[in-house]
């Protein structure tokens, strides 16, 4: 599975890991600790307009939440960073945009 890897500084890193997981635990597979979460995207969560199929996995440093995203394709990962990122920013809107830097 192609995966992309974003360490992200903020002094928030819990905080967003856990909103983010809360979120989406409603409507997909979600496993979460204040310290790290997963949340797996199954293919036909939400029918034809979710984004991709993978999982997200994020881990929370005292300044940094490192998130990784894995894809079933190329563009299933691009489309899984995209969403994940932009719902990461709208818990952080204070300091939004957070700096993913793909790696």
């Amino acid at each position: 599975m192609p995966t992309a890897t974003a360490p992200v500084p903020t002094a928030y890193a819990s905080k967003y890991l856990q909103q983010l997981c809360k979120h989406w635990q409603h409507s997909l597979a979600v496993d979460f600790i204040p310290e790290r979460g997963t949340i797996v995207f199954p293919r036909d969560a939400r029918g034809a307009d979710w984004p991709a199929d993978g999982k997200a996995t994020l881990s929370a440093g005292d300044n940094e939440l490192t998130v990784t995203v894995e894809g079933s394709s190329d563009d299933h990962l691009e489309a899984l960073k995209s969403t994940v990122a932009r719902h990461l920013d709208r818990f952080a809107f204070r300091e939004a945009p957070l700096p993913f830097e793909w790696q």
